[in-house]
């Protein structure tokens, strides 16, 4: 083992971490990040679940839908920012415990809430949860990743986060007619249960704790799970590759900053994946928000018929998320972002140029749409935390949810400007063809990161 003044190198750890074998630990850990993953997605979408029932029972206002809406996603993008500093401060497993508490305990009070005032109050709180977990969650599975298959490992695990949100849509179908709304923030309180149990069945990052200069926890962390890695396959593990085994000297400042995101080589990366998870959103929310009205204000669909179609939209974008999956590990992350925002480009661009004449026609543009953002949704949280060190890397992970929020607050609010000043349902797939294309195109400068460890990337 690669030494440092008398303790493990950072390098050893990252070579220790390469040399294991996918075993029932790795999906142990998988399987409950996941389920926190999960119910983050499923707490997403409540409020649009409940809020056609919410009109109707406290007589709201167009403008106070819109607050109750918009709250929670304020409430993500502060949540971002906050869990960013906090992941690389207080470790990877404590901040997503503490997202997820904050997550749950606040859907209780939503429930609770006997006026729009407090509603809202308590979907920012929730918010704030949401938009903390998503990406430091996705920070800690980037860092117990093997390099040659991270890419697959990470974004089967990302798959679960579209799934939250199909599953949001469903149970919302039966339980709000027949239970109330307030039952389905009560199913989403659940992961409370979760955050209690976190910390003690998920080892905290061992790149985390040697980053911080805990070495000797990191050593026991590390060391605990090569034992239980051993015990799960029968089989003695192999020796650390000692090409991989060397200090990485970007880390010996264990205290990251947030202005290094916006220095030296971290610049270009921060500003082109900056650029890529505002795109993505943009066009991702912007579409999805306004299908269910487009299907039934514009092509007097009924609302079972909308619903399929939308459910078309999602199974069509997990779909795309496991055949980026499957791929990204050989062809890159680059050409797999250029080709994903490009498909994006022209499935928008199509009906902008032929016109969306039925509601069918909608459906199936927008769902060539979904085939391809959700790929680039899922492979950004693969992508951003690949590209920063482990001092700073929940920060530059979370960075991201900053211009992510900014998308989805953004994207719907033109497509409702365009529709309501009497513009045409052409010039809003227009709109989202030609920003689209623009990431396409901003695409092209990312930084590669196929096959290489974290600490190479960084060093």
């Amino acid at each position: 083992m690669t030494t440092v003044a008398g303790r493990p190198a950072v390098g050893s750890i990252a070579a220790r971490l390469e040399r294991l074998p996918h075993s029932r630990w790795h999906v142990k850990v998988r399987f409950l990040i996941g389920a926190v993953t999960f119910f983050e997605a499923f707490d997403q979408l409540l409020a649009a679940s409940a809020l056609p029932v919410l009109v109707k029972e406290w007589h709201l206002t167009t403008g106070q839908a819109t607050f109750a809406v918009t709250a929670g996603s304020v409430g993500m993008l502060l949540g971002a920012l906050a869990a960013g500093w906090m992941g690389d401060v207080i470790g990877r497993v404590r901040t997503v415990a503490i997202g997820v508490a904050v997550t749950a305990l606040a859907g209780l009070a939503v429930a609770l809430s006997t006026g729009i005032e407090l509603f809202a109050l308590f979907r920012f709180a929730q918010g704030l949860g949401i938009g903390g977990v998503v990406p430091v969650a996705a920070t800690y599975i980037n860092e117990i990743a093997r390099s040659d298959k991270r890419g697959r490992f990470v974004l089967l695990y990302e798959m679960i986060f579209p799934a939250g949100l199909a599953a949001a849509t469903l149970v919302a179908v039966w339980v709000v007619p027949n239970l109330g709304w307030r039952a389905m923030f009560l199913i989403g309180a659940l992961p409370v249960l979760i955050a209690a149990v976190l910390p003690r069945h998920v080892a905290e990052s061992p790149r985390w704790l040697m980053a911080r200069g805990r070495t000797e926890e990191a050593e026991r962390v590390i060391a605990a799970i090569e034992a239980e890695v051993a015990r799960s396959t029968r089989a003695p593990l192999p020796e650390p590759d000692a090409a991989k085994a060397e200090e990485d000297g970007d880390e010996r400042d264990t205290r990251g900053r947030l202005r290094e995101l916006f220095t030296g080589r971290y610049l270009r990366r921060t500003t082109v994946v900056s650029a890529l998870w505002f795109v993505a959103y943009y066009v991702n929310h912007g579409i999805s928000v306004w299908l269910p009205s487009l299907y039934t204000k514009n092509f007097g669909l009924d609302l079972s018929s909308a619903l399929v179609y939308t459910l078309l939209s999602n199974v069509t974008g997990l779909l795309g998320t496991l055949i980026v999956a499957l791929v990204i590990d050989r062809v890159g992350r680059r050409p797999a972002l250029v080709t994903a925002l490009g498909g994006s480009a022209l499935a928008l661009l199509t009906p902008a140029l032929t016109g969306a004449a039925s509601g069918g026609q909608v459906a199936l543009f927008a769902s060539c749409t979904t085939f391809f953002v959700y790929a680039i949704n899922c492979g950004l949280y693969l992508y951003s935390p690949e590209l920063y060190p482990t001092r700073n890397r929940a920060k530059g992970a979370a960075f991201g949810g900053l211009w992510n929020r900014l998308g989805v607050i953004l994207g719907p609010v033109v497509v409702g400007t365009i529709l309501g000043s009497g513009g045409s349902l052409t010039l809003v797939f227009a709109q989202f063809a030609v920003v689209a294309a623009v990431g396409t195109v901003i695409a092209c400068f990312a930084v590669e990161t196929k096959g290489k460890t974290l600490e190479e990337l960084n060093s």
